[in-house]
């Protein structure tokens, strides 16, 4: 059984990543790509799915002792997991080094004190879960065979195949040190090299320290900060500066429920927003590689921007139901690919333009097609923003005149005229400052709600939604603008959870469902960090303060957190780890940094 969401540790190669749970099981791996089929499914299914337990050995396998503790080496994606048994303790050191080659899944079992008995379980099925791979040696190494993929399983213990699994029974003595290396490759080739563990795991901890070392946060808050800065180098695929909202599919928001989604793929808001933080902690490098990404996917075509790419740029990321996996604790249906791609959200043209703004202001070497793919899609934000849409949280009920999304395109209009006056660009200057003005005239009048002093979440609605907490962000409102404070003290008496988290939105009005989906969700993770950035702008920062420690609280012991949180059950929900989370945390850092706001 997969253990609880935050029980999970993040590994990866910036290409692909695995969760590896307490007790030393890795059961999510997709190789060799973030998007590609699982070789362990077991997450959102059972061990027939696939699995790689390595850990102290017992006579209760169905029960394996969770590890007595675990961390991160230092300021790196090398996880250390420690047990201490009866016969001494033993300490197994997971990673995957960056990728030159071919993608490795590296595990070293040391010897701490006396003398440990060990098991290596290794059950691999390709096609999440679906197809049993043949499994022979070759040359002394085992690889696992099917279809276009091929994995090859390297060590220096003994092994023997057992009800198609792969074992290793040996016993770790202190100072010794036993290898375990996966590597993946096409079927057709040729064998890859014998791995060289060691050597990977040094210059694992070198990419690791040169690239922190980057960093230019300094405050309180710095732990969090960069842990959360290589979670999201983490989820960057290297090949092409695409950003994966998350590396996990049908992670639920609602335990047992159907809020099922597949976030492998490169979501325009979210990577807009890690492009942000990115570039005002330093790192420039990925800020460039993304917006060179954004501009291949969008080439040809801004007329017809997608929400959402796969990881180099695809299009086509038709929506699928795995039948054969029972989902994570039960919660169904499992999905692979996004049927959201197609939908209309016009706030997306806010981000990119937001984007592209921030890096042009920040220095980033300039580049004539951003500036004009900038001016493209303003064109098209001219004569498309008066449209319904389905918004930020894509909902699959009817297209509405989402508050969110007319914010987001004034946004768009406002930073494109900045461009214009900055003298880099050309445009009909006098013509968009009307249709700025236009915009926020339509939002004041249409989507404020003068009798309760807030903002609502579509034109004529009552409901509230906690993305108006981005208006004072965005700009679009001082933040001491009474219909600002009003939205904010709405937002925290109507859509706070008793523990003091953020809604996205009530699910529910009545008997009806508002966003078409069936079941409920948690708190939002980055709508917490959006009202503690906001009750810092308007001068509560003591508030401000506490609330941000205390979502800090909710990551689980390695600094990771997933898209939700589940105030009635106490844990984390939702796909994980969470660019959406982890961005936000970010952002909220500095503001309180910048502030002073900030405990001892």
């Amino acid at each position: 059984m997969a253990g609880r969401i935050e029980d999970y540790a993040l590994i990866g190669d910036m290409q692909t990543a695995a969760l590896v749970c307490r007790d030393g099981t890795v059961d999510w791996l997709c190789l060799p790509r973030f998007d590609s089929p699982a070789v362990f499914a077991g997450l959102l299914g059972t061990e027939e799915h696939g699995f790689w337990r390595l850990g102290p050995a017992g006579e209760a396998e169905a029960e394996p002792p969770a590890a007595d503790r675990r961390r991160y080496r230092g300021d790196s994606l090398i996880l250390e997991s420690e047990w201490e048994t009866p016969d001494g303790t033993v300490r197994v050191v997971d990673f995957m080094p960056p990728r030159e080659g071919a993608p490795q899944l590296i595990r070293i079992v040391e010897g701490v004190s006396g003398r440990v008995p060990m098991r290596s379980s290794l059950r691999m099925r390709f096609a999440y879960g679906w197809v049993v791979p043949w499994v022979h040696q070759v040359d002394g190494r085992t690889a696992a065979v099917a279809g276009p993929d091929s994995v090859w399983f390297d060590t220096t213990a003994e092994t023997h195949g057992e009800d198609l699994t792969t074992y290793s029974d040996f016993t770790v003595e202190a100072g010794q040190r036993i290898t375990f290396t996966m590597s993946w490759q096409p079927s057709h080739h040729q064998q890859p090299p014998l791995p060289e563990p060691e050597n990977a795991l040094a210059a694992t901890e070198d990419f690791w320290r040169e690239w922190v070392g980057q960093c230019t946060y300094h405050g309180p808050y710095r732990d969090a900060v960069i842990r959360s800065l290589i979670t999201l180098k983490a989820l960057t695929y290297a090949p092409t500066g695409g950003i994966v909202a998350a590396p996990t599919t049908s992670l639920p928001e609602d335990i047992g429920g159907s809020r099922n989604w597949d976030y492998r793929f490169t979501w325009l808001r979210d990577a807009a927003i890690t492009l942000s933080s990115l570039l005002r902690t330093g790192y420039r490098e990925e800020a460039r590689a993304w917006r060179e990404w954004l501009l291949r996917a969008v080439a040809g075509d801004p007329d017809n921007l997608q929400i959402m790419y796969g990881i180099a740029g695809e299009r086509e990321l038709g929506e699928n139901e795995l039948t054969w996996l029972p989902g994570y604790e039960g919660s169904q249906p499992v999905r692979v690919g996004n049927g959201a791609a197609g939908q209309l959200q016009l706030d997306v043209y806010g981000e990119v333009i937001e984007a592209l703004h921030l890096a042009h202001m920040t220095g980033l070497a300039r580049n004539d097609y951003a500036s004009l793919l900038q001016l493209k899609l303003i064109r098209w934000v001219e004569e498309h923003w008066d449209e319904p849409d389905e918004g930020i949280w894509e909902v699959r009920g009817p297209r509405r005149h989402f508050v969110h999304s007319k914010v987001m395109t004034w946004v768009a209009v406002d930073r494109t005229i900045k461009l214009i006056e900055s003298g880099d660009v050309e445009g009909p200057l006098e013509r968009w400052k009307e249709l700025r003005d236009a915009i926020h005239r339509d939002v004041c009048e249409k989507g404020y709600d003068p009798e309760r002093n807030t903002f609502t979440q579509s034109y004529g609605s009552k409901e509230l939604d906690a993305s108006l907490l981005l208006i004072p962000q965005m700009g679009f409102l001082p933040p001491d603008d009474k219909r600002v404070i009003g939205t904010i003290e709405a937002i925290q008496r109507e859509l706070s959870t008793p523990d003091g988290f953020v809604l996205r939105y009530p699910t529910s009005a009545g008997d009806e469902n508002v966003d078409g989906l069936p079941g409920d969700e948690g708190a939002f993770l980055a709508c917490s960090f959006w009202l503690a950035d906001d009750l810092a702008m308007i001068g509560r920062v003591e508030e401000a303060r506490k609330l941000f420690e205390k979502l800090l609280s909710l990551r689980n012991d390695l600094g990771l957190l997933a898209e939700e949180w589940d105030s009635h059950a106490g844990r984390q929900v939702g796909n994980f780890p969470q660019a959406f989370s982890h961005v936000p945390l970010i952002d909220t850092a500095l503001r309180l940094t910048a502030s002073g706001a900030y405990g001892g």
